[in-house]
């Protein structure tokens, strides 16, 4: 058939001349032959080039998707010819193509195709498609293990390179399961190129399948006497990895902290290697995964930390900080000083470290020195106050992200010796600031003058230039704080009335916040604002009354106020009628909202106008002044700058919103008011005075849809009794003829006359809530609550409520606390008082935070026994 084969081998095409040899057989030469002749007879596919130069080219979306669609069409039909030739080809495209978001699951199997292969181009496009194509949830995955196996064991060392860094990348249990023995083996390779593979190999499966660390103890604690720098950081990584998922491992590797130290001081102390030499600094990436590991081990132990305090002062002192690469050395030095039992000396040199960094010009550096600060500003906070000027200066920078973490660091230095120099860079800061930092701002300059304001004066002129700096971005708990300082504030209450009054004399109608508290500040002293002497307020013109009122009709006449601003001047301008002399023309002002287009400000001018007619008698007690309001607020709130403030209900106008809260929960209920009690935490009422509560919203999320009617109860009873738990006891009585809280029912010598067994009230994402019951009267039980954590990590915050309805009478004690750790369990008692004896229904929500993440539950509790009630 080739005559000339024999005769002249130059007359062969190219690919077969570079292919044939005269010590070939027939039967090789036939194969290459054959081969040949197919791809002249097939027509030979697009590059990839060519098609990543098509797609660029689209100029719209539809354009794209017809070249893609029309490409895949013709990879579908190659793959179901069995094109052996130019499979390869075809599944780069299809990468691509998928890379570039298209579906490509149609050649999960042509991978596996090329996986198989006996050539190395191929088998390196196969793995490639696995790791972009294949999950573990694809049955493909199951196949490719054998292939897998095969490659480990191949004697080409990049075929067992491709295998293992597939492996650490699809990986699932199953497979790292049936393949850990093999990685294992290969880290013991005499080749430090497999032996590093299979390192990074061995991290990969230890995140998937943490219970296979102890087969690669051995091999891994070899590695660090290795000389081949690239084998020592895979190596030093898996060993960081061991160290922060098991404690166990932790303690067997602190004894390599010498062997740690001995390696970063001989690569402190090298000469010029060109091989690993970055920037003047030898292998600092190996440098830094070295701090890294010493930190871990060195984090609660101080004989580990007092082997390497020495090394790392040697590290701070000897980088070059001239360029990057020493600063991140530098940073990672930082952290490990920080988090260790370092001595006094070295948090010291940390600090002034990070400080060098806030005055580097490279950004990104002077974000993270700020960040760092801020995680260790309670280590050492006199070695911080030192940077306090450099820190105060990043305020001006023109990075936002920069100017934020400058300002929070800026809350964590305050302290009573400086309050007064921070608080006032800081205020001109938030007068300068971006709207979104002026809430954040706000609120925290508020809680740091609460927390260590040197006096009462002091403490309420800095929240009114709060208020001034920040106009409308402040939120709702400056308000509620500044007022309740005013009104607890006695002996400064002309004064800053006084200075109220000034401002909003002005023209201030941008700024509602501070309209707000002027408003409620002058209803209650306008007396003094008009009579009492005041000392350091000479600079203040003193207002007549029709300046006021002038003031008060131009405020509620303004379209630019809001409608609870004008709320708050309608009710001070109706409290000014018995402060005033000129009661006549608040009257007229006040009348006028009667017919007002807006309901809430109608519903103050109907009913504030009765107490200039009807009911004139009763307006003096009705609006005379406040009380002082005292608020206890914990140390925690104040440290973690996050108090509930909102929650305080200070005056008329605000407890008018409160009010219309529990008209909206009666409603909800269908009773009038009469049959209903909301109780406050650690008070009791009797059944004829409702009390408002400032948690109703929370009530009716938690009440909202429970049928009533389910249970029998009179036909007057048609409202529900509330119980909520906050950390504290919380009673609600109904029945003013019994004593709740000191009769029979708390009785600690009663008698179990009825054994009821225990109920699942809600069993959950691995919380478990169960109820036993104990009868202590013949119309009350003690219920048992135990919360029980099922899962891997802390329940904290855990908060647990519940509502009964009308008929009966619930208390709940404090409970044991309100972190449930794992296969841990908190415990409360609820006491319950069923004078009706009909049957008990309970509406619960739980909530709590499990990783970072906030969960609340509600659920219904209908399977409580009856016969407990006999």
């Amino acid at each position: 058939m080739y005559p000339y084969f024999e005769s002249d081998w130059s007359v062969l095409p190219p690919e077969l001349n570079r292919r044939f040899n005269p010590a070939f057989n027939m039967a090789t030469i036939k194969q290459v032959i054959n081969e040949a002749v197919e791809r002249v007879r097939m027509p030979t596919p697009m590059r990839l080039r060519d098609l990543i130069r098509q797609i660029r080219a689209a100029r719209t979306a539809a354009e794209e998707r017809s070249v893609v669609n029309k490409e895949c069409a013709y990879i579908r039909s190659t793959f179901r010819e069995e094109d052996v030739v130019w499979r390869c080809r075809n599944i780069a495209k299809l990468l691509y193509i998928h890379m570039l978001g298209y579906p490509a699951h149609f050649g999960q199997l042509e991978c596996l195709k090329l996986i198989a292969s006996q050539r190395f181009t191929d088998k390196r496009i196969g793995y490639l498609g696995a790791m972009l194509l294949l999950d573990e949830r694809q049955d493909v995955h199951l196949l490719i293990t054998n292939c897998l196996k095969n490659d480990l064991n191949s004697p080409t060392q990049f075929v067992v390179g491709l295998a293992l860094c597939t492996l650490g990348a699809i990986a699932s249990p199953e497979m790292a399961r049936d393949l850990a023995g093999e990685v294992e083996r290969l880290m013991k390779s005499p080749n430090a190129y497999i032996r590093k593979k299979a390192a990074l190999c061995a991290y990969r499966i230890i995140k998937r399948v943490p219970e296979l660390m102890e087969i690669f103890l051995p091999a891994t604690r070899s590695m660090l006497s290795e000389k081949n720098h690239g084998v020592l950081i895979t190596g030093v990584t898996l060993i960081t990895e061991m160290c922060e998922h098991s404690p166990d491992t932790l303690n067997h590797f602190k004894k390599i902290v010498p062997n740690l130290v001995r390696i970063l001081k001989n690569l402190i102390l090298a000469g010029y290697s060109p091989e690993h030499d970055v920037s003047g600094v030898s292998d600092p990436f190996l440098q830094v995964k070295i701090l890294k590991l010493l930190r871990v081990l060195g984090k609660n132990d101080i004989d580990a930390s007092e082997a390497m305090n020495d090394i790392l002062a040697q590290v701070a002192t000897n980088t070059e900080t001239s360029k990057n690469v020493g600063n991140t050395i530098l940073y990672e030095t930082v952290l490990s000083i920080m988090d260790i039992k370092s001595e006094g000396g070295l948090r010291v040199l940390a600090v002034n470290i990070l400080g060098r960094f806030l005055i580097n010009n490279d950004k990104n550096i002077r974000y993270v020195a700020l960040n760092t600060l801020l995680r260790t500003v309670h280590v050492d906070t006199s070695a911080v106050q030192r940077h306090r000027s450099t820190i105060l200066e990043c305020l001006k920078d023109p990075d936002v992200s920069i100017r934020r973490r400058a300002m929070e660091l800026s809350f964590a230095l305050i302290n009573t010796q400086n309050i007064r120099t921070m608080m006032k860079e800081l205020l001109v800061f938030l007068e300068r600031a971006d709207p979104e930092f002026k809430a954040q701002c706000s609120s925290n300059i508020v809680l740091a003058a609460e927390r260590y304001s040197p006096n009462k004066k002091w403490h309420l002129d800095t929240l009114l230039k709060v208020l001034v700096a920040a106009g409308n971005y402040v939120r709702d708990d400056v308000i509620t704080c500044t007022i309740q300082l005013i009104s607890e504030t006695t002996s400064q209450q002309g004064y800053i009335t006084l200075q109220l009054w000034k401002f909003l004399a002005e023209d201030t109608m941008d700024k509602q916040p501070l309209i707000q508290v002027a408003t409620w500040a002058i209803g209650e002293y306008g007396d003094m604002l008009l009579t009492t002497e005041i000392e350091d307020a000479h600079d203040v013109k003193r207002p007549a009354e029709d300046d006021v009122i002038d003031v008060y009709h131009r405020l509620l006449w303004s379209p630019q106020n809001s409608t609870i601003t004008k709320q708050y001047t309608l009710m001070s301008l109706t409290k000014l009628s018995t402060r005033f002399s000129s009661i006549t023309k608040i009257q007229q002002i006040v009348s006028t909202f009667s017919s007002s287009l807006h309901i809430e400000l109608q519903q103050r001018g109907v009913e504030f106008s009765q107490l200039f007619g009807k009911y004139g008698n009763l307006r003096p007690a009705l609006l005379e002044r406040m009380p002082p309001m005292e608020m206890t607020r914990s140390s925690d709130a104040q440290t973690n700058g996050d108090s509930d403030l909102n929650d305080m209900k200070l005056d008329d106008s605000p407890q008018h919103h409160i009010n219309n809260e529990s008209n909206a929960l009666l409603d909800l209920l269908g009773g009038d008011g009469s049959d209903m009690d909301i109780i406050k935490p650690n008070s009791t009422t009797t059944s004829s005075q409702p009390v408002s509560n400032s948690n109703n919203q929370d009530l009716l999320d938690l009440l909202g849809g429970l049928d009533t009617l389910s249970s029998p109860m009179p036909p007057a009873d048609t409202g529900i009794g509330l119980i909520l738990e906050n950390n504290n006891p919380v009673t609600n009585n109904v029945n003013s003829n019994s004593n709740f809280l000191t009769g029979d029912f708390l009785n600690t010598n009663s008698v179990n006359e009825v054994d009821v067994p225990t109920i699942t009230a809600f069993d959950r994402d691995g919380l478990k809530i169960m109820f036993a019951l104990e009868k202590i009267e013949s119309n009350s039980i003690s219920i048992n609550v135990t919360a029980s954590n099922h899962t891997l990590s802390n329940m904290t915050d855990f908060l647990f409520q519940a509502a009964v309805p009308k008929t009966f009478q619930l208390q709940m004690l404090s409970p044991s606390g309100t972190v449930i750790s794992p296969n841990g369990v908190v415990t409360q008692v609820l006491r319950v008082v069923n004078p009706s004896k009909s049957a008990l229904r309970m509406r619960l929500r739980i909530s709590y935070s499990l990783d970072g993440n906030i969960v609340q539950e509600q659920t219904e509790v209908n399977n409580f026994p009856t016969e407990v009630w006999d």
